[in-house]
């Protein structure tokens, strides 16, 4: 699923899996290099001179491409062949000076990371464009009124703003969740060949710092290429996020059904939802989220697998974790990118709402009723009553207002024109539209501080 755009969809690629094509990773790794140098530099490990050199030519476009390849062909190894193109083209004499004192997993885990941040600021920027969208969702949808649903049941009104404020809190935390957790997974490492320090000793930890500094990073503590928790962290927050969307995916699904009809996704013309059914219009963006966001779930069993590394290091949990990584980073820019489109062209339907209100004959007002009833009966005693009345009325197929009216129990605390007004769900929407305007005003403060993330 993560390797291609399904062909259906008229959302573009955000630009990740271009950010995990081969030679992105390639180009990163030798960032890293250029990092290494010029902390070594710094500190008189490596000749002046040499970290501009090195970082002079560290371009995957001024290398010879088939000499990599037959590289990689010939040793297997991962970084091998790159040091030796880039010690090649660096040239005497400095050349020798590439790759001092690291190993491969200190260069690509950080090169990674470098990829994997840029992704981070995609997704943060798709996120504010989708707090946005959602902000103009909840102004509009504040006050149309809707059944709010329990239990897949008609519960108390609600209206279509409140459900948009919802998911702006509920995203708004993941902001802060990806933003926070940032100084733990963005670390530079070089630990040598066992995370020891012993190629470079006391010189060691000031390199990885330096390496930070140069990369925009922190360092690690501990530099073992057996931890694992901050890269498995990454999946597991893209793993809530995609939670969350699959719930506003699933959400609109539903509301789209037949049977529903309060919102539609946007369907331009011409789009086609059958073959044989001429009258389809299918949720296919929706349907692709919640597909997308299982993808990125699933990666979570595999990152948690990955931690698990024996020793002091071990190959197959790195495959494990740059297998999750990519997957799931992929799958959530196709995810955020679609829900983007489905939240900023969502059509909806407030007559519909207005009537799906209507479809318990005022059963969805039970509450109101046996508040007001309560406040001289006891809430108690009302509930009895109340409850009486609605299982009555679904029942025997009769209107709630008909039968509240046939009760003396009822009639000696309200008359008919009480009843009715008590029956309004417009007028039983609490707070909706109060947390709707205040979500779309924190959404707009959000959405304009993540424009500029990069």
């Amino acid at each position: 699923m993560s390797d291609a755009l399904p062909t259906a969809t008229r959302v573009s690629d955000p630009g990740i899996r271009k950010l995990y094509s081969q030679e992105s990773r390639w180009q990163a790794w030798l960032d890293v290099e250029v990092a290494l140098a010029r902390a070594q530099e710094e500190l008189g490990i490596i000749p002046k001179g040499a970290a501009e050199a090195i970082a002079k030519v560290a371009r995957l476009e001024l290398m010879d491409r088939t000499r990599i390849d037959e590289g990689f062909q010939r040793t297997g190894h991962t970084l091998v062949p790159l040091v030796w193109e880039l010690g090649r083209v660096v040239g005497e004499p400095h050349g020798g000076w590439v790759h001092w004192g690291a190993t491969t997993q200190n260069i690509t885990q950080t090169g990674d990371l470098l990829v994997l941040r840029q992704a981070h600021g995609i997704f943060l920027r798709q996120i504010g464009e989708m707090l946005a969208a959602m902000a103009e969702l909840a102004e509009r949808g504040a006050e149309m009124a809707l059944p709010g649903r329990t239990h897949g049941q008609h519960a108390v009104p609600a209206t279509f703003g409140y459900k948009v404020a919802v998911w702006i809190d509920e995203l708004s935390r993941h902001v802060e969740r990806l933003e926070q957790a940032a100084p733990r997974i963005f670390v530079a490492m070089l630990g040598g060949g066992a995370g020891t320090f012993a190629s470079l000793g006391k010189d060691g930890p000031p390199v990885q710092a330096g390496i930070g500094k140069h990369l925009g990073f922190g360092t690690m503590r501990v530099p073992s290429r057996a931890l694992g928790d901050h890269l498995a962290e990454n999946v597991c927050l893209l793993a809530l996020l995609a939670a969350t969307s699959a719930k506003i995916g699933r959400e609109i699904y539903t509301l789209m059904k037949t049977e529903f009809g309060e919102v539609e996704e946007p369907v331009p013309p011409g789009t086609v939802g059958s073959s044989t059914m001429p009258q389809k219009r299918n949720p296919k963006l929706c349907q692709d989220i919640i597909a997308l966001a299982a993808d990125v779930r699933m990666q979570v069993p595999l990152a948690l697998e990955a931690m698990q590394t024996e020793h002091e290091a071990d190959r197959t949990m790195t495959l494990m974790m740059d297998t999750a990584e990519a997957r799931a980073c992929i799958a959530t820019g196709d995810m955020l990118g679609r829900l983007t489109e489905v939240l900023r062209g969502l059509v909806l339907d407030p007559e519909r709402m207005r009537r799906n209100l209507d479809l318990g004959g005022g059963l969805i007002m039970a509450e109101a009723v046996m508040l007001d009833l309560g406040r001289t009966l006891g809430r108690q005693h009302a509930h009895d009553i109340v409850y009486d009345a609605a299982q009555a009325a679904f029942v025997e197929g009769r209107a709630f207002s008909d039968v509240l009216a046939a009760d003396s129990r009822v009639t000696k605390h309200l008359d008919p024109s009480g009843i009715r007004k008590l029956l309004d769900p417009v007028a039983y929407t609490g707070l909706c539209a109060d947390m709707a305007r205040e979500g779309a005003k924190s959404a707009r403060t959000l959405a304009a501080r993540l424009r500029d993330v990069r």
